[in-house]
């Protein structure tokens, strides 16, 4: 995109002598760099859609681990088809987290785990950081977004 560069002459005449010019400046006016609208309001699209990639996928880890903790306090059968699947796939979450705190036994066969609630609240903190960090980087507030985005 060029820019054209607004020039002003000014000619100062002397009054004493007004057929001799004393000085002929100009006055040159940057040009001003600005973004196109289109890029700027792609650049905030994606890091909008990141703001809500990061948040689902924490709303998908943390309903597991909540699956998790509620099925072991329950003491649900673990050879059952659910509730293998949900172990299955939040073992690799919960395993970090294992022996920070210890388990709580209840009767029949049900089980808190405390370090499974620590995950979850690691697992939180860790994406609201990830959010202020992208924040702290190129601030964009979710009024702005919604009026670039719904009005394009």
């Amino acid at each position: 995109m060029v820019q054209q560069v607004e020039t002003e002459e000014v000619t100062t005449i002397s009054e004493a002598t007004p057929t001799k010019v004393v000085k002929t400046t100009k006055q040159v006016t940057p040009p001003v760099q600005t973004e196109l609208p289109q890029k700027a309001f792609q650049k905030k699209k994606v890091i909008f859609r990141t703001y809500q990639i990061i948040w689902y996928i924490l709303g998908v880890v943390e309903v597991l681990l909540a699956f998790r903790v509620s099925l072991k306090a329950l003491g649900a059968n673990p050879v059952s088809g659910f509730a293998n699947l949900v172990y299955t796939v939040s073992d690799p979450l919960a395993l970090p987290f294992q022996g920070i705190l210890g388990t709580t036994i209840g009767t029949g066969g049900s089980v808190f785990e405390w370090s499974t609630i620590v995950a979850a609240l690691v697992y939180a903190l860790f994406a609201y950081g990830l959010v202020q960090l992208i924040q702290f980087l190129k601030p964009v507030s979710p009024e702005e977004v919604e009026q670039t985005v719904d009005n394009q």
